[in-house]
C-alpha cells in the first residue's frame, strides 16, 4: 500500500546522507583557486633579451614560493602578455589583467617606458605596483602604491649619477668640464637632467650637452663631437645599441676624457662585454649586482645557481648579473608583505611595505616615502684588465671594481679614462 509516511522517512534519510558527505567533500571556492599576479613584459623588441632574463627570475621566485605552498594558502599563476617593448601595448596590457583576467596583484614589466604607461590603469584600481628598473617614474605620479626595486634612491635623478661625480671630484686636479649626451627616451633623458644639475651645482662648465635618436645605428658622428668638444667627463645615457655604438666609437676616435661612463645601458651584460672586450677598460659605469666579494648578500649565489641552470639555451645573459636578482627581489618583497598582512588588502599591503625593512637576495632592501629605496645603492664599477673573446672572466671578481658607495665599495679608481 502506498504510503506518504514511509516516503517522508525515505527523504529524510536521503538528506541526511547528503549532508554526511558534503560535511566530507572538499569545499571548492574562489580561496582554493590559483592566486594569480598579472603583468606585461618586454620579450620581444630592443628589450627582449632583459625582459626574457627577468622572466626567468620571477619563475624561479614561483616555483620556490609555490613549493613552500604558495601565497595565503593558493598556489601561485602568472598571467603575462608580451609589450614588444612597445609603451603604446602597456595600458592595454594591464586593463585586460585587470578587468578580464580578473587578476589579484599586478607587477611591472621592465623599464621606464613601460612603467609609466601602466601607472594610470594601476593607480585607478588603487593597487600595489612593484615596479623593476623604472627611474623618477612616480615623480610625475606621486602615488603612495608604488614601490621601486631599482636601488637609485630617494631622489632618483639626482642619485643616479651622484657617485659618478663624487668620483670625479674627489681626484686631483678636479675636472672643470663636461660632456653630456643622451638617447631620446625617458630613462636616458632623466639619468642625464641628473648629471646635469650636478654639473651646475659644481660649477663645472657643460661644453656639449645633446641627445640623439632612440635606436640611431650610427653615433660615430656623435662621438666625433664629442672629443671636439674636449671634455674632462663624458656622461652618456643610453640603451644597449647606443652604448655599443659609442663605446666603439670612443675607442675607434680614441677618446681622451679623464671619466667616460655613466648611465649606459647594456654594459651590464655579459654578451656586450665579450663583445667590446678591451674596450671596455677604464670605463666607470653604473650597475646594481657585480661579483665582488662586496656584494655577496645572503641567497644570492643560490639564487644565481638555479638562474644560470634556467638561462642556458634560451639566449639571453647566461650569468644574470645586472636584471634577474631584482626581478626575483621585487617579488620577495611582494610575496613576504602579503603573508606578512595575511590577506589581499591593497592598502594594508602598502602600508607595511612602507614601514619594513625586507631581507632579499640583493640585501636589505628599505624604501623611501615615494617608493624609492631610501638610501642609494647605484654602482658605480670600473672595468679593469678585461681580455679579449673571454665571456667567462665577467663571471668572476676583479673585472668590474666596485668604486662606490663607500658601503660596498671593492676598489679605487684608475684615473683618468684612457684608451
Amino acid at each position: 500500500m502506498f504510503s506518504f509516511r514511509k516516503i517522508r522517512y525515505g527523504l529524510w534519510a536521503i538528506a541526511g546522507l547528503i549532508v554526511i558527505s558534503l560535511a566530507f567533500t572538499p569545499v571548492t571556492s574562489a580561496q582554493s583557486k590559483n592566486l594569480k599576479i598579472g603583468f606585461s613584459m618586454a620579450l620581444t623588441g630592443p628589450l627582449a633579451g632583459a625582459g626574457k632574463a627577468a622572466l626567468i627570475a620571477m619563475q624561479i621566485w614561483k616555483d620556490d614560493i609555490n613549493k613552500k605552498g604558495g601565497l595565503l594558502g593558493r598556489q601561485v599563476e602568472f598571467k603575462f602578455y608580451d609589450d614588444a617593448t612597445s609603451p603604446s601595448k602597456v595600458p592595454g596590457i594591464y586593463s585586460k589583467l585587470l578587468n578580464v583576467d580578473k587578476v589579484d596583484l599586478v607587477v611591472s614589466s621592465y623599464g621606464t617606458n613601460e612603467i609609466s604607461p601602466a601607472m594610470p590603469i594601476v593607480m585607478r584600481k588603487g593597487l600595489v605596483f612593484m615596479s623593476l628598473f623604472g627611474l623618477a617614474v612616480n615623480d610625475k605620479f606621486n602615488y603612495d602604491r608604488y614601490f621601486q626595486i631599482m636601488p637609485a634612491g630617494p631622489i632618483p635623478k639626482d642619485d643616479w649619477s651622484r657617485g659618478f661625480f663624487k668620483l670625479a671630484m674627489a681626484q686631483n686636479p678636479k675636472p672643470k668640464s663636461v660632456a653630456l649626451l643622451a638617447e631620446d627616451a625617458d630613462f636616458a633623458l632623466s639619468a642625464v637632467a641628473g648629471a646635469r644639475r650636478h654639473a651646475k651645482r659644481l660649477g663645472m662648465k657643460i661644453v656639449y650637452d645633446k641627445t640623439f635618436p632612440f635606436g640611431s645605428p650610427d653615433v660615430t658622428s656623435v662621438m666625433r663631437a664629442i672629443k671636439a668638444a674636449n671634455a674632462d667627463l663624458v656622461y652618456v645615457g643610453s640603451y644597449p645599441g647606443g652604448s655599443v655604438g659609442l663605446v666603439k666609437a670612443a675607442a675607434e676616435l680614441g677618446l681622451k676624457a679623464k671619466m667616460f661612463g655613466g648611465g649606459m645601458v647594456g654594459l651590464q651584460f655579459a654578451g656586450i662585454q665579450k663583445n667590446l672586450g678591451p674596450m671596455l677598460n677604464g670605463i666607470v659605469n653604473y650597475d646594481f649586482w657585480v661579483p665582488e666579494p662586496t656584494l655577496n648578500f645572503p641567497g644570492v649565489k643560490d639564487f644565481l645557481k638555479k638562474y644560470q641552470a634556467g638561462a642556458k639555451g634560451k639566449g639571453v645573459d647566461p650569468f644574470g648579473h645586472y636584471l634577474p636578482p631584482y626581478a626575483y627581489a621585487y617579488l620577495q618583497i611582494l610575496g613576504d608583505a602579503v603573508t606578512a598582512v595575511g590577506n589581499l588588502d591593497q592598502g594594508k599591503i602598502a602600508a607595511y611595505i612602507h614601514k619594513t625593512t625586507f631581507t632579499t637576495v640583493v640585501g636589505k632592501v628599505k624604501f623611501a616615502k615615494n617608493g624609492e629605496w631610501a638610501n642609494t645603492r647605484t654602482l658605480q664599477v670600473q672595468f679593469r684588465d678585461v681580455a679579449a673573446n673571454n665571456m667567462g672572466q665577467f663571471n668572476k671578481p676583479g673585472k668590474r671594481i666596485v668604486l662606490y658607495p663607500n658601503s660596498v665599495k671593492s676598489g679605487s679608481i684608475k684615473y683618468p679614462y684612457k684608451q
